[in-house]
């Protein structure tokens, strides 16, 4: 009789406690309300350069992300950037270089580990940049003559991210992640964002 009353009891105990230190544990990892910055070293990655070459060229920068957590998922922020070193564009004398850019995210992380996280994030974002070609007149530069100038042509442009992070020390945040930063209109330029640093919570 002791034995029947003494197990639910201890049942409803153990579940009791379990949904409390669930609780205490959310409580002590909840983003909501907090804020971040984070610095990334960043490379461009131009693809589709050319009216009939269609190539490839890899630039660099960096990127300073400011933004906060809505929820415990979801998140805002903002970025501002630039490049260090524009993309030679191979077989030709056309350097594609971004200036800088500023771009505004609304994102959805998840957690996949208690120090881990995925996440994706949309917005738009504004691109500042130049092409230039050293030596016009040539014939290897014949098919990028449209590119000369300002570039994008359009400056305003759809962007996203996808990335992961990892808690390294409390409230800061080793980060990988990869996107498209924008599409030329006028040239049908993609070019591609990755980006590698640490974001710091408070």
């Amino acid at each position: 009789m002791n034995k029947v009353v003494r197990t639910p009891l201890t049942t409803t105990l153990v579940t009791a406690l379990l949904f409390a230190s669930q609780a205490v544990l959310a409580q002590e990892t909840s983003r909501e309300d907090k804020h971040y910055i984070g610095l990334m070293a960043t490379t461009f990655n131009h693809r589709t350069i050319g009216e009939t070459t269609k190539e490839t060229a890899w630039g660099t920068g960096g990127t300073l992300v400011v933004g906060g957590h809505i929820t415990d998922l979801f998140h805002a922020e903002l970025r501002a950037g630039g490049g260090f070193k524009g993309a030679e564009v191979p077989d030709s004398d056309l350097t594609l270089t971004v200036d800088y850019f500023a771009s505004w995210y609304m994102g959805l992380h998840y957690p996949i580990t208690d120090y881990a996280n995925l996440y994706g994030q949309f917005g738009f974002s504004y691109i500042h940049g130049e092409a230039e070609i050293t030596n016009p007149a040539a014939d290897r530069n014949k098919p990028f003559l449209d590119l000369e100038g300002e570039f994008p042509d359009s400056g305003f442009s759809v962007s996203w991210i996808a990335g992961l992070d990892f808690e390294v020390m409390d409230d800061t945040y080793l980060v990988f992640e990869g996107g498209k930063l924008f599409k030329d209109t006028g040239s049908d330029v993609n070019t591609f964002q990755f980006s590698g640093g640490l974001r710091y919570e408070f």
